[in-house]
Parts: structure tokens; C-alpha cells; sequence
């Protein structure tokens, strides 16, 4: 199954996240399919950016989105 995920980059206490998809069987670090955007709590305010129309695609053909990416995407 096609997943709409965060992976971590970033150093040490400092996170930094992509939203990207994957499959679901891969490690949360592990090789994606597409970056469609960033999201970056460290900084006031949240950075938050990511492509509208890929997102919208990825969930039509069955992407799951985690709970995380639906919460911050609303």
C-alpha cells in the first residue's frame, strides 16, 4: 500500500520532515517514491509547504494519509 508520510532529516534535537510517498512496508527513513513538500516545527512559525494538486492526486489512486500528514495538511 501507497503511503502520504514524514521522514526525518535534520541533525540531533533539531528535526526537520518531508512529506513524502511510500510504500508502507519501508522504514520511515527508507527510499520514497516522491517528496511533495517539508515541514519544520523548529521554527516560529511552523514552515509548512508542500504541492496541493500531488497530494490531492496521491490520495486519488489510494494513498493513506498518516495520521500526522492529515492533521497538518488540513
Amino acid at each position: 500500500m501507497t503511503v502520504v508520510r514524514l521522514t526525518r532529516m535534520g541533525r540531533k534535537k533539531k528535526p526537520f520532515y518531508r512529506i513524502v510517498v511510500t510504500d508502507s512496508r519501508k522504514r520511515r527513513d527508507g527510499g520514497w517514491i516522491e517528496s511533495i513538500g517539508y515541514y519544520n516545527p523548529m521554527v516560529k512559525p511552523v514552515e509548512l509547504k508542500f504541492d496541493e494538486e500531488r497530494l490531492a492526486y496521491w490520495k486519488s489512486v489510494g494513498a493513506k494519509l498518516s495520521d500526522r500528514v492529515a492533521r497538518i495538511t488540513k
